[in-house]
């Protein structure tokens, strides 16, 4: 028994081996699989990190073999040298409409290759700048353009001139005709007026941040409309070809299928017998016979 159980497991031993190294071979096909290499830096990495070039825009894909004339639809591209040829792409798009590339351009270009958004609240932006100085201007200029200043600065007038003209004129701190008065008024425009000037000019500048956050929100929705169109005109291109492909491979099983058919129906038809051709009887009929006493 001893002899017959070694004879097994030395005969084991190579299914073992032989056994190994397949999942070894699927485990290193199955890695294989899961990464790849990028056709551009050509950095192997991740496949979820790459993407194939005949999936893209054929526009973007034009601008990617500019540089690599010799890639293939189904070279693989990274994410990160695809932001870097989208960012490109647009820069030649801006250049060309506006003549020009701006820091605003490069930003919403950059937006664009990161698909990031870039709508910001300008609101907020502004208020975490704001020093004390400038709050207490904005909430005084405020102030000063309410009914509010209005009807308590008129309240304080008619106070003001009833005191003094009930007091008379030797007793009343501010007689007619009010110049105390005045050049309280007087102050108070002369310092009223900087503080809304003030007001206005920072006002001014939240407006202008808030108008070019909108160029930029205009520009790459424009920009992103272009390029859905794009991509729609692309798989519309390609799911047309594939429609095409299965209706021709449809028509070609059919014709395969219905050959059979036809090959059995002409081994089943029976031949045709030909008709043999009477003989044509004579036109005239054969002359009677004489009888015997005729001569």
């Amino acid at each position: 028994m001893t002899q017959e159980q070694d004879e097994d497991q030395v005969a084991e031993a190579p299914s073992a081996a032989l056994a190994t190294l397949a999942e070894k071979a699927s485990v290193n096909g199955a890695a294989s699989k899961k990464r790849g290499v990028c056709a551009v830096s050509g950095q192997e990495m991740a496949r979820k990190n790459l993407i194939e070039i005949g999936t893209l825009r054929p526009a973007l894909v034009d601008h990617i073999r500019a540089d690599f004339p010799d890639l293939p639809d189904h070279a693989l591209i990274s994410l990160k040298e695809l932001a870097r040829y989208r960012t490109r792409y647009v820069e030649e798009i801006l250049r060309e409409e506006h003549g020009e590339y701006s820091d605003l351009d490069r930003e919403v270009a950059e937006s664009i290759a990161r698909q990031e958004t870039i709508a910001e609240n300008t609101e907020d932006d502004f208020e975490e700048h704001r020093t004390l100085g400038e709050k207490l201007s904005d909430h005084l200029a405020s102030f000063g353009g309410s009914w509010a200043f209005l009807i308590s600065f008129g309240f304080v007038l008619v106070v003001w001139m009833a005191i003094n003209a009930l007091m008379g004129e030797a007793k009343a701190f501010d007689p007619y005709p009010f110049i105390l008065l005045n050049l309280v008024l007087s102050c108070l425009a002369a310092v009223q007026a900087p503080i809304i000037m003030m007001s206005q000019k920072r006002q001014e500048s939240k407006d202008r941040l808030r108008s070019l956050n909108d160029y930029q929100v205009n520009l790459k929705a424009e920009l992103e409309i272009r390029h859905l169109h794009e991509k729609m005109d692309h798989l519309v291109t390609r799911q047309w070809q594939r429609l095409a492909e299965i209706q021709q491979v449809q028509l070609e099983m059919l014709q395969e299928a219905q050959l059979p058919k036809a090959r059995a129906k002409r081994r089943k038809k029976p031949a045709v017998k030909k008709k043999r051709a009477k003989p044509v009887e004579a036109l005239t009929a054969p002359a009677p016979d004489k009888p015997e006493g005729e001569n």
